[in-house]
């Protein structure tokens, strides 16, 4: 398969058109109707549902669609990093993290970076450990930011020195709001709305799971989560209490939520991580030094 040609498909996809996307490229209908034929015969399986007035992708064509917005971001990435190499570093940085306020921390270090290198590009992808983890392995990612509980059994890693503090975000008006700590007697029968990473126990230990106890089973758990924004407007409208980290939701006097802490306190400490024989960018070398110097110590490889 040629690159040229995956391009051409994703053009189709995205448009859901030979014509539209014929304009855009600069080619004519019939080379890329051919082109596309070829694709699939090449395949041996049908890509779109084709009717008078627009194509629809078929699930082959959306799993191709799928893989070639990766092959193609790859390729993207390849290209800067080859660019980048030159007397003056510039290039793109990718990194992924978990909603934290740590990431301000982060932030300085870019914003140290950019002093010296004003030509180097910040790309930062938002999701929970499992989405942030699959990025890395499938090389889209350079650095994860990883919130505990997490399996860096994978990675190198530095530990960045803060922890993040979990509690509830519930309406101002709730019953429990009047509490200056949550415990867990408190949680057992309200609806719950739940970090999936942190409910899941698919690691040696689950300091949340702990943190509940035996009981943990027992939670009424209505909603789960994996960006805290979301989960803050099923609390806004009344679905449930979210157990969550502080500082990543607006509890502000002007907002109807705020946010109790759990009691005992539950901390979660925070890596950035990155493939162990990763090969950077001259960009991410930059980055991964800042991130050294910030912190200042030991890297942990196993």
């Amino acid at each position: 398969m040629e690159l040229r040609v995956l391009r051409y498909f994703l053009h189709v996809a995205r448009e859901g058109s030979i014509t539209r996307a014929a304009d855009l490229l600069h080619v004519t209908q019939p080379t890329l109707s051919r082109q596309i034929k070829d694709l699939e015969l090449e395949l041996g399986k049908k890509l779109f549902i084709r009717s008078s007035h627009n194509i629809i992708l078929t699930e082959e064509g959306r799993l191709l669609r799928k893989r070639v917005e990766e092959i193609v971001h790859m390729v993207e990435k390849l290209e800067a990093e080859f660019t980048s190499m030159e007397e003056t570093i510039s290039g793109d940085v990718y990194i992924g993290s978990g909603e934290t306020d740590a990431m301000r921390q982060i932030a300085e270090v870019v914003k140290d970076i950019q002093l010296q290198y004003s030509n180097i590009r910040y790309h930062l992808y938002s999701g929970n450990e499992e989405d942030v983890s699959d990025r890395l392995d499938r090389g889209l990612l350079d650095f994860g930011l990883l919130i505990e509980p997490a399996d860096l059994s994978k990675y190198n890693y530095i530990n960045i020195p803060t922890k993040d503090v979990w509690g509830v975000i519930l309406r101002k008006d709730s019953p429990l709001a009047v509490k200056r700590t949550i415990q867990a007697a408190d949680l057992f029968n309200v609806p719950l709305i739940c970090s999936r990473q942190a409910i899941k126990q698919t690691y040696s230990k689950n300091v949340f799971a702990d943190w509940f106890g035996e009981d943990f089973d027992k939670l009424n758990v209505v909603t789960t989560y994996n960006l805290a924004y979301n989960a803050a407007i099923m609390v806004d409208e009344g679905i449930g209490y979210a157990i969550t980290l502080d500082k990543i939701v607006n509890t502000s006097n002007e907002s109807n939520l705020c946010f109790r802490p759990l009691e005992p306190q539950l901390e979660s400490g925070l890596n950035i991580v990155w493939k162990k024989q990763q090969v950077f960018s001259a960009a991410a070398e930059v980055f991964l030094r800042g991130i050294q110097a910030r912190f200042s110590n030991p890297i942990s490889e196993k």
